[in-house]
Parts: C-alpha cells; sequence; structure tokens
C-alpha cells in the first residue's frame, strides 16, 4: 500500500539521559486512569506501562472505548492519571500544574486532530504561523518563512494563501500536520488523523506522517482503529480493555525515502 518506503532501523533509545531517570523520550508507568460519575466508576487505563524511543513511529491501535484516546490524553497533559507515572524528556508531565503544562504542551508536543481544527478566518499559512506566535517561538519575521517550509514539506505551499474551505479534508489534514510541526515539537501525537477522510485520501495522510517522520527524525504516535498503519510503523501497540494488548515490532519497516506529491 505505501510504495516507496524502504526499510531501516528506528533510532535507538537515549539511555539514561534524562532527568527522572527514565531511559527513553516518553515514558509512561503503571498508568492507571478511572473515571466516576452517576453511572458507576469506570477504568479506562489499567496499569499501562509504555516506552518510546526518540525518533521512533509508533502507532497505537486499537477499537472505539478501547483507552487509547484516553493514553493519548495521559500523554499531553490534556488530563491526568488517577495513579503512575508520565515522562516525557526531563519533564515528569503528572506533576506540572495547569499554567506550567500549557506552556509544556505548546512547546513540546505536536497535536493532529481527527477533523483538522484549522481556523476559518486565517490563510493557510496563517493557520501554521499561530502556534509560534502563541508559544512566542521564532522571530516575527521568520514565522511566515517556517510556516511556508513547512506547507512545502506536506505539499501544500502551492495554497498557503486560501482559506481552509477553499481545499479538500486531506488537504486540510496535512496543513494540520504543518501546524503542529510549527513550533518544532519533541513529540507529534495523531489522534485518529485519518479517521474523517476516505481510504485513499487517508493513505496520503499516512504518507505525509511518514515523510516528516523520516526527514525530521520527529518521534511520532499515530493513534488510530486504522490497522493498515502497521505496515508501516516502527512498532505497533494493539491496544484492548484499557491495557495494550499486544506488541509488534517492524525492524525491516522504516520510512525512510522521499516522497512526490
Amino acid at each position: 500500500m505505501f510504495k516507496g518506503w524502504f526499510g531501516k532501523q528506528p533510532p535507538a533509545a537515549t539511555n539514561g539521559a534524562y532527568r527522572h531517570g527514565n531511559q527513553h523520550l516518553i515514558e509512561v508507568r503503571n498508568i492507571v486512569k478511572t473515571f466516576h460519575s452517576a453511572a458507576g466508576t469506570f477504568t479506562a487505563l489499567k496499569g499501562v506501562d509504555l516506552q518510546i524511543g526518540p525518533g521512533e513511529l509508533v502507532a497505537i491501535i486499537g477499537k472505539s472505548g478501547s483507552g487509547k484516546s484516553t493514553l493519548m490524553n495521559m500523554i499531553t497533559g490534556i488530563d491526568r492519571p488517577t495513579s503512575g507515572e508520565v515522562l516525557i524528556g526531563d519533564t515528569a508531565v503528572h506533576t506540572l500544574d495547569e499554567s506550567r503544562m500549557a506552556v509544556w504542551r505548546g512547546r513540546t508536543i505536536g497535536i493532529v486532530f481527527q477533523f483538522f481544527q484549522l481556523l476559518p478566518a486565517l490563510s493557510l499559512v496563517e493557520n501554521v504561523m499561530l502556534p509560534m506566535e502563541l508559544c512566542g517561538m521564532y522571530p516575527a519575521r521568520q514565522r511566515r518563512t517556517r510556516a511556508t517550509e513547512l506547507l512545502e514539506q506536506v505539499g501544500m505551499a502551492q495554497h498557503a494563501n486560501k482559506l481552509p474551505t477553499a481545499i479538500s479534508g486531506g488537504q486540510q489534514q496535512r496543513v494540520a500536520i504543518a501546524r503542529a510541526l510549527a513550533p518544532s515539537p519533541k513529540v507529534l501525537l495523531c489522534d485518529e488523523p485519518t479517521g474523517a477522510l476516505d481510504s485513499k485520501t487517508g493513505i496520503r495522510v499516512i504518507e505525509a506522517l511518514l515523510s516528516i517522520n523520516a526527514q525530521l527524525g520527529t518521534t511520532t504516535v499515530i493513534i488510530t482503529h486504522n490497522a493498515s498503519i502497521q505496515d508501516v510503523a516502527h512498532r505497533v501497540m494493539f491496544f484492548a480493555d484499557g491495557q495494550i494488548s499486544k506488541m509488534q515490532t517492524n525492524e525491516s519497516r522504516r520510512a525512510a525515502a522521499t516522497l512526490a506529491w
């Protein structure tokens, strides 16, 4: 399905280099997340352990309700675990207060959502510039140049001055990838990035993510129910009932080719 992508090993983990003793860029340690409501108590994550090294492209696959999106919320700090630890680089994410969390997330995590969430009143290049402005990253005069370069990487530079309504859903998702990369995040986290797209368009979006991972070495986590990603990810973690039920390593697979749109 993903022709033109050839085998190459993912980068080795950074051993012993982080402040809290974590040996991987991302470490989730014995995470439990329990929700309480009038209907009762529900445990969405049941002691999850997860390690992801720098530069890896990892897919987390599971059905709706399996807990994979709750896990994403733990990694991004959108929600907090009931117990356990979330370590990303030198940061103990689960210990941050709201103000520090917002700053950390804006500079460290790039998020690609299922439904694009581009601002309709801004041009595509302005949408990509916005995270840099919000995070105070890059001098103002450099932001448009950087945004244009990111749009070029996802094959959308020729549409830079259009509004989101003037392009297709698949094109909007590629712009959303460029926007997520604007602050130079350590981690690119994609929550069902092809869920709102037809299968052919979805393949193009996955190819864009593979290209970014190969060219920039950005640690990429794709949360999806689409099992086709398992053919190209470095590792695949299958999620069921709040736990990792199976793990698959694709040592012969690595996104390392140049894709021309």
